[in-house]
């Protein structure tokens, strides 16, 4: 299945990106590079991809085991090497379920079997990332 995505370079160091979802979204360097902060920063973004694609795992784990959780995050930290070209060698990732009657174990399967089977963009992290998963429970 082949993706397109179109990026228009909008003048300075800016650009607009479209999303086969129709959503299209902003790129800008920050002003320590030229740009203006108006947009996403591109390695960043790959962190959001990465949260979103395993949330979205969870989340749909989550409905299809009718567990319980008020709300959840996800804390994504990555460390970006120091030589060119600059790349995320470790990054970590810290869920965090918040509710009153969470099932911690069908959550933590939830969580595993997002980053072990279903998260394409987490397979694509493997191939140039040491990853680190915590899952943290919450008490609302």
């Amino acid at each position: 299945m082949a993706v397109e995505v179109t990026t228009t370079w909008l003048g300075d160091m800016r650009f607009e990106s479209t999303n086969p979802s129709g959503h299209n979204l902003f790129i800008d360097a920050g002003e320590e590079s030229g740009g203006k902060g108006e947009g996403y920063r591109p390695k960043a973004l790959m962190l959001s991809g990465l949260a979103g694609c395993s949330g979205l795992d969870v989340a749909a784990l989550i409905k299809k085991m009718k567990l319980e959780v008020d709300t959840f995050k996800i804390e994504t930290e990555a460390n970006l090497t120091d030589e060119h070209p600059k790349y995320y060698d470790k990054v970590a990732m810290h869920f965090h379920f918040y509710g009153n009657n969470l099932n911690e174990k069908k959550l933590q399967r939830a969580v595993d079997l997002s980053i072990e089977k279903y998260c394409g963009v987490m397979e694509m992290f493997r191939q140039f990332a040491e990853l680190t998963i915590e899952t943290h429970f919450h008490k609302a």
